[in-house]
């Protein structure tokens, strides 16, 4: 017996290749606000780590936010650590099991996830693949097969990623 329901096609994808201690990826946070506004789950915005050796926090930022995933809270972790970039220059690892306790996550674990390493597989794929497809620095936005590099500039990459979605969107009703 065949099923007859309408196949859904599969939502696009926005890799975005990010580092938490990065003033850059801290000024896409309106154009990534302003996508999900738009889109909501016809779009998947897909947090990629690619922490930058200049940024000596960079690492254990990146395995905070696959912490805060695992706790449910991915986005809104990245948005508060971003906001205060500057806080976590100073700060360093004791910030980051902060911020997961004012949004209510498990603190202790934060500490532990840290402290164990549990998440830096993850983190080092995301890195072998960001240099493998040509990441260079971030924000960089990776949609459709399309690479579009924020760590230069911000200018137009909300407009052209929209543009992409766009299309996509409208192909898949087509389909």
């Amino acid at each position: 017996m065949s099923d007859s329901s309408p196949v859904r096609p599969a939502v696009p994808v926005l890799d975005v290749w990010c580092e938490l201690q990065c003033p850059d990826c801290r000024s896409a946070l309106g154009d990534l606000r302003a996508l999900r506004a738009r889109y909501g789950d016809r779009l998947e915005l897909r947090l990629r780590h690619f922490p930058l050796e200049k940024h000596k926090h960079a690492f254990a930022a990146a395995q905070a936010a696959e912490e805060a995933a695992e706790q449910g809270q991915a986005w809104p972790y990245v948005e508060a650590v971003l906001e205060r970039v500057q806080e976590l220059d100073r700060k360093g690892e004791p910030f980051l099991v902060e911020v997961a306790g004012e949004l209510g996550l498990d603190a202790e674990e934060f500490d532990t996830a840290l402290i164990d390493g549990r998440h830096i597989l993850i983190v080092d794929a995301d890195q072998a693949e960001g240099k493998a497809i040509g990441v260079t620095g971030t924000p960089t936005y990776v949609i459709d097969g399309e690479r579009l590099d924020g760590g230069k500039s911000q200018d137009g990459l909300r407009e052209r990623v929209e543009e992409i979605v766009d299309r996509l969107l409208t192909e898949g009703q087509k389909a």
